[in-house]
């Protein structure tokens, strides 16, 4: 998430619909993130990862071959990297979390970002054998401590799409020296991508949807455009990207009714902390520009956990059948 909302909240600085599409009736007002059956928020391991064998040498995204001899103590910089390493079964292994890690499993480990900034002394005081990053985790500074302290760092190329999902796993188990792991792992998801998307029922039009994202006690209300992060998954959802469909070509706009009126779309995606951060549907519709869209009008909100909805890892398959949900009322 932060790998592609960083740029546009330099420059400016789960899901609720209530029917959209095809046939199917209005779906009733619930947030949604990827929780289980139990009400928890978790990742599902894999049951035998296997032992790591190490060292191995790897390289970074744009950048040198990084030799990695041990893997003991992991500090991954970022929710989506968090959520690979536990779902790999290397949990135990992680000593420090970013802000963004919120599932359960990872919810008492320190954070060692401020305000999505690394504090480099706070992941130095943790003594890692591994950093995993980004290719946007910064400041720049902060990394170049940490590498200065020969610690070695892995950056894994950014999640743009559900292509990247496989890859990315892939890339992280390769790392800690279960390749085997994450050749299962990057199946599995797959597998249940392609599963989640035989769920979509046979409908007549593809829903346009905009993805929003809003901050209300910063003022920040932008929307995504070719390039957001969001495209893959509504497409993938049998949607449109209304934002990028309309011709926004930057990540991020900051919303104008203009915008919003030539994107014109059925529904509104949002993570659910930004739906939250500006009073929820009723204080939506009163940003300018959205009661004049077919969605505001009939108050049809997407609402996805802000931890989850853009990762583009092993948790993506829950994502979009939420979204299918939402979307399309019950499926089977």
């Amino acid at each position: 998430m932060r790998t592609r909302l960083a740029g546009a909240l330099l420059s400016a600085l789960a899901l609720t619909l209530t029917g959209c599409g095809g046939s199917a009736g209005p779906a009733p007002t619930a947030a949604a993130g990827t929780n289980g059956s139990d009400g928890t928020d978790r990742v599902e391991p894999l049951a035998s990862p296997g032992k790591p064998r190490l060292p191995v040498t790897v390289r970074s995204f744009g950048g040198p071959r990084t030799t990695v001899e041990k893997a003991d103590r992991i500090v991954p910089l970022s929710g989506s990297l968090s959520e690979i390493v536990f779902t790999l079964g290397l949990g135990d292994r992680v000593v420090a979390r970013d802000i963004t890690a919120t599932f359960d499993q990872a919810r008492e480990l320190p954070v060692v970002t401020r305000n999505h900034d690394v504090s480099a002394e706070s992941v130095l005081s943790l003594h890692p054998d591994l950093v995993l990053a980004e290719s946007t985790t910064g400041p720049d500074e902060a990394m170049e401590q940490i590498r200065d302290a020969g610690v070695p760092v892995l950056v894994v190329a950014p999640a743009r799409g559900l292509a990247d999902v496989g890859p990315r796993i892939r890339t992280v188990a390769d790392a800690l020296g279960v390749p085997a792991a994450g050749k299962r792992l990057a199946q599995r998801s797959q597998d249940r991508i392609a599963a989640a998307r035989k769920a979509i029922p046979p409908h007549a039009d593809h829903p346009r949807v905009a993805f929003l994202y809003l901050r209300g006690s910063a003022s920040v209300y932008l929307i995504g455009g070719r390039g957001s992060g969001a495209t893959s998954l509504l497409e993938a959802a049998g949607a449109v990207d209304a934002g990028a469909e309309s011709g926004l070509d930057k990540d991020f706009t900051a919303i104008t009714t203009e915008a919003l009126v030539r994107a014109a779309p059925d529904a509104i995606l949002v993570m659910s902390k930004g739906l939250a951060s500006v009073g929820g549907t009723d204080g939506l519709v009163k940003i300018p520009g959205v009661a004049q869209t077919p969605a505001g009008t009939k108050r049809r909100v997407v609402s996805v956990e802000d931890g989850v909805l853009l990762n583009y890892g092993p948790r993506t398959d829950q994502v979009l059948r939420s979204l299918v949900r939402q979307l399309y009322g019950n499926t089977r």
